[in-house]
């Protein structure tokens, strides 16, 4: 009889339980610890369950653009929307386009809903456009014979940039008749060069004469016309001002001075524009005790930044300023007293919120279309607190029905599997809450379908190993070696197991969106769960019992009855009787 090889462990060689089950009691007090310290002590919700508001967005593409409404646009726009949303910290937005020109955004309820709200359609369509000319807000009346101007309202201190020294933006006393004189001037004058972009359509220099002068440009005509006529205190007017020009075509705009008083502009074509924004971020000044949104260019950006800035610097006021216009309103006109490049700010009547929303639309870019809201719908948590309730229902049945297959098939083993489920309900509840804060996991419906799958997942793990266990009873093994024998091949069967379920899970969660992938994300993560489970826990907690007498010796009721099994005699006595015997054995008899 060959003597067994050194150095190898036999197959029924015992592990040692104690330091699995000390790592894995380590990581469930350091992850319920860390729930209880970050004060989220329950998984958020989703739209479904929580309820939020639902948002449909209709695209529209400027006159003579149609086609800017494609696949490609409404993919970036969705990419935008969804990153401004998380931006400010909201859970589990959903945003996806339906059908060719709408897009979906469905908002949780939270504490940034409103906020979230008045961003998800803004344009953020950016632009510096050369102050040619400023003017109070309303229309300018008939001249009339001693009409005398009176200057508009103050604006207030609205921006400055890096390394400059802008100050408040002067009074403009260009009302009544003197306000035509001003258009007209500001037409003759000769404006900075677009870089790139075009540029300003101006009037022909007229003669010493009224009579004499040429006729004018009818562009210019028509620019002039609608600059007198514009009312900057009629919402509507203001809305329309710059629809349908291009960055290429000098423009009119309105800007909001102060609460009430409004200002209206001339403007000269685009010299900079949105996507040459590198940064924007909203923060408070110390020195100045104000907020302020701070810029930093691009590489292309800050030449064109350098070179507005150096042809608007030599210019008079209010040549000298460049406007900041944000779909189609200006935010602030600075004047310009030296060439500035790299980086900007902008600096006005903001508080936190509107210094860090201008930040958040500016750093996540300008969506390349405009969009108008079709309908805003409030979504309750009734209908979804009801389906969760049918499926908790379903789920507690389930395990139940489980438990008692467990119980009736398996009697003392359904004592290790209940303690399983119930190591990997907690496990799987405190990383939940834990992901919430971390990276705006939500607790939805699909997710919830996700985890009631994932109990059977993690039951067929014990009935794979109890039943190798069982195998190795049937060949006559005892309980000790025979847990220890069966789980190399109980541990192979799971894992492919588990993997084959947590493939399913990523590619599902890769090819789907919205709430398809709460129910991906929750049976991957569980799936991880049940392998961690079954090897820190469910091993070891099965090698310790194997040792008591209950479970070592077969007691009817530990499932582990060699008699109710079938059990062959011991191995070891076979060969022992089989080496004893004297001379030949008839095949036969054997």
């Amino acid at each position: 009889m060959a003597a067994p090889k050194k150095g190898r462990r036999p197959a029924g060689g015992q592990s040692r339980p104690g330091r699995a089950l000390a790592l894995i009691l380590i990581a469930m007090v350091a992850l319920t610890g860390g729930m209880f310290w970050s004060g989220h002590t329950t998984p958020r919700l989703g739209i479904d369950l929580a309820g939020g508001t639902s948002i449909t967005l209709k695209a529209k593409a400027e006159p003579g653009q149609e086609s800017a409404v494609n696949e490609t646009n409404m993919n970036t726009a969705v990419d935008i929307i969804e990153r401004r949303v998380n931006g400010l910290g909201v859970s589990e937005a959903e945003v996806q386009t339906q059908g060719r020109e709408n897009i979906i955004v469905n908002i949780p309820r939270g504490t940034n809903e409103k906020q979230a709200r008045e961003q998800v359609g803004t344009t953020a369509q950016l632009y510096f456009r050369p102050v040619l000319a400023v003017t109070n807000g309303g229309p300018a009346p008939a001249p009339s014979a001693g009409t005398s101007g009176s200057p508009s309202a103050t604006p207030k201190p609205s921006a400055s940039a890096s390394g400059s020294s802008t100050g408040e933006k002067p009074a403009t006393p260009t009302a009544g008749a003197t306000q035509g004189r001003a258009l007209t001037e500001a037409l003759k004058a000769p404006t900075p060069t677009p870089t790139g972009t075009g540029s300003a359509s101006t009037a022909p220099k007229p003669s010493g004469t009224p009579s004499a002068a040429p006729t004018p440009d009818p562009a210019t005509a028509a620019l002039e016309q609608k600059f007198t006529a514009l009312n900057c205190l009629d919402p509507k007017q203001r809305t329309a001002a710059g629809q349908g020009v291009k960055p290429t075509e000098p423009t009119v705009a309105c800007g909001e001075d102060a609460p009430g008083v409004w200002s209206k502009y001339l403007l000269g074509p685009a010299e900079v524009e949105g996507r040459d924004v590198d940064d924007a971020k909203g923060q408070f000044d110390q020195q100045r005790g104000m907020w302020i949104v701070t810029m930093d260019f691009t590489g292309a950006g800050s030449k064109k930044f350098q070179a507005i800035t150096g042809k608007l610097s030599s210019q008079a006021d209010p040549q000298n300023r460049f406007a900041i216009v944000l779909d189609g309103e200006v935010v602030s006109a600075p004047s310009v007293r030296q060439t500035l490049s790299a980086s900007a700010e902008i600096s006005g009547n903001f508080n936190q919120q509107s210094a860090q929303d201008l930040g958040n639309i500016l750093s996540y870019g300008a969506l390349p279309l405009s969009f108008e809201t079709q309908s805003v719908d409030t979504v309750t948590a009734a209908l979804g607190g009801d389906q969760l309730e049918a499926g908790l229902i379903a789920g507690a049945i389930g395990l139940g029905l489980v438990i008692i297959y467990l119980v009736a098939y398996y009697r003392g083993l359904s004592l290790i599997a209940i303690l399983s489920l119930g190591v990997s309900a907690l496990l799987t509840y405190v990383i939940m809450a834990l992901l919430g804060p971390a990276i705006g996991f939500a607790l939805n419906l699909p997710a919830v379908c996700g985890a009631i799958v994932a109990i059977g997942i993690t039951a067929d793990s014990f009935i794979v190993y109890f039943e190798r266990i069982r195998d190795e009873l049937r060949e006559g093994r005892t309980l000790r070696p025979a847990v220890e024998r069966a789980w190399p091949r109980a541990r192979r069967t799971i894992m492919v197991s588990d993997f084959v379920s947590f493939l399913a899970a990523a590619v599902l969660f890769i090819v789907t969106v919205g709430k398809v992938q709460g129910f991906a994300f929750t049976l991957g993560l569980t799936t991880l769960l049940d392998v961690v489970v079954v090897f820190l826990f469910t091993k070891p907690v099965m090698t310790l019992l194997a040792r008591t007498k209950f479970f070592g010796d077969g007691h009817p009721w530990s499932g582990l009855d060699p008699k109710r099994l079938g059990a062959k005699p011991p191995l070891r006595r076979s060969r022992r009787a089989t080496g004893s015997a004297a001379g030949p054995v008839d095949p036969k008899e054997a």
